[in-house]
């Protein structure tokens, strides 16, 4: 009887630490996964950070890119203006045309460059309507580009003319051909009047734009 009591005192014993380990094994799983959901959520967040750390960043030097490459064309072209002479009058030739569309109260002076060989438009045509009117038709400073227009041989150049506002009580007068002449010592040309009965100009509300590569709107609309 001693036997079988001791025997059982000594299962008893062994089951009891058995269930401990199993609890402790228990608690110790359930820790870990804890853990380890914590340190999943804490990456995830940091990842986060970082990408939209690296967002901003590339966003940044894009910018900072397109700055970079606006500056570097202006320098590109006043480095061209400064290798090419400025054009003359022997270098292109001058011709006008109606702007398109109704009360036609601009025209479109057009330099083309017959030279073969590159040269400068520099700043804008000096033009003067009437023998009446010695001073120059005022230039628009908005038109003006970045850096200076550089003509390739047979490329043209553009500036937008104003001739009146339009208006029917305005003192227009007639006028068949026209005198421009080039900055930077281009000389001077005389230009005819587009359409058969010429233009009408109201010298007090003339006015001209820069030489530029093309018309641009909002920088050409005066």
């Amino acid at each position: 009887m001693r036997t079988f009591r001791s025997r059982t005192t000594v299962l008893a014993a062994a089951g009891a630490a058995v269930l401990a380990l199993s609890l402790t094994a228990c608690g110790g799983d359930d820790s870990g996964a804890k853990s380890a959901g914590t340190a999943t959520a804490t990456e995830t967040t940091v990842s986060s950070d970082k990408a939209a750390g690296s967002s901003d960043s590339t966003d940044s030097t894009a910018k900072n890119g397109d700055s970079a490459q606006a500056a570097k064309a202006s320098a590109d072209g006043k480095q061209a203006a400064a290798a090419a002479p400025a054009c003359t009058t022997k270098d292109v030739s001058l011709s006008a045309a109606r702007q398109d569309g109704p009360p036609y109260t601009h025209i479109v002076l057009t330099a083309k460059n017959t030279s073969g060989k590159t040269c400068t438009m520099t700043g804008f045509p000096e033009i003067q309507f009437l023998e009446s009117h010695k001073q120059n038709v005022p230039a628009v400073a908005k038109s003006k580009p970045a850096s200076p227009v550089v003509l390739k041989a047979g490329a043209p150049a553009y500036a937008l003319v104003k001739l009146s506002d339009g208006g029917v009580d305005e003192n227009n007068e007639p006028v068949s051909a026209f005198s421009v002449t080039l900055q930077g010592g281009g000389g001077m040309a005389a230009v005819t009047a587009p359409g058969k009965g010429g233009i009408a100009v109201d010298p007090a509300k003339a006015l001209t734009g820069y030489w530029t590569y093309e018309l641009r709107n909002g920088a050409d609309d005066f």
